[in-house]
């Protein structure tokens, strides 16, 4: 499982980090930390209900993501893609709506894109966090959007990415 989000602290609690944040509470509420991997990533390897889960926080910016996660799924020996999970903002969807789905494109998302890219497929599987959209459609307006932090109303991200993971372990992680 891979939560996408640019690795600067600067860019913590923001819109764009809500993968990266996920991950890391779920490797916390399994007992683990994530740390410095040779895959460019920050990697935890958890047990959940006996089975092997690896999570990771890539170091790259969400742009390169794939650079990190090809290396993941090879180090790993991913072979099924639908195995990979990937978690991520989504500007389609409303504040805190969280969808599951495999493979499909990226709406845009360019982390998507460098890990569709990389892997040379887009059958992985996405949990696709809704961050809303702004009022605008200018490009670096909308950029300037997802790296800024949550307001009201939108609420609290620490109490959003709980919700999230909370979600995230009983659609996604072992059963």
């Amino acid at each position: 499982m891979v939560g996408l989000g640019n690795p600067e602290s600067e860019y913590g609690g923001t819109r764009h980090n809500l993968g990266a944040d996920v991950v890391s509470l779920l490797a916390e509420r399994h007992g683990e930390r994530l740390k410095r991997g040779k895959e460019r990533a920050l990697v935890a390897e958890a047990r959940v209900d006996g089975k092997r889960v690896v999570l990771a926080f890539p170091q790259t910016y969400v742009n390169d993501s794939g650079v990190s996660v090809a290396a993941l799924v090879r180090r790993h020996g991913i072979g099924d893609l639908e195995r990979l999970v990937v978690v991520h903002d989504e500007l389609d969807l409303p504040t805190g709506k969280v969808k599951v789905k495999i493979g499909g494109g990226t709406a845009g998302h360019n982390g998507l894109k460098s890990i569709r890219d990389a892997l040379g497929s887009p059958e992985f599987a996405r949990v696709r966090v809704g961050v809303g959209r702004p009022p605008t459609t200018d490009p670096d307006e909308v950029a300037a959007y997802v790296l800024s932090r949550f307001r009201e109303p939108d609420g609290d991200v620490a109490a959003l990415a709980e919700r999230v993971a909370d979600e995230v372990e009983a659609l996604v992680l072992p059963n």
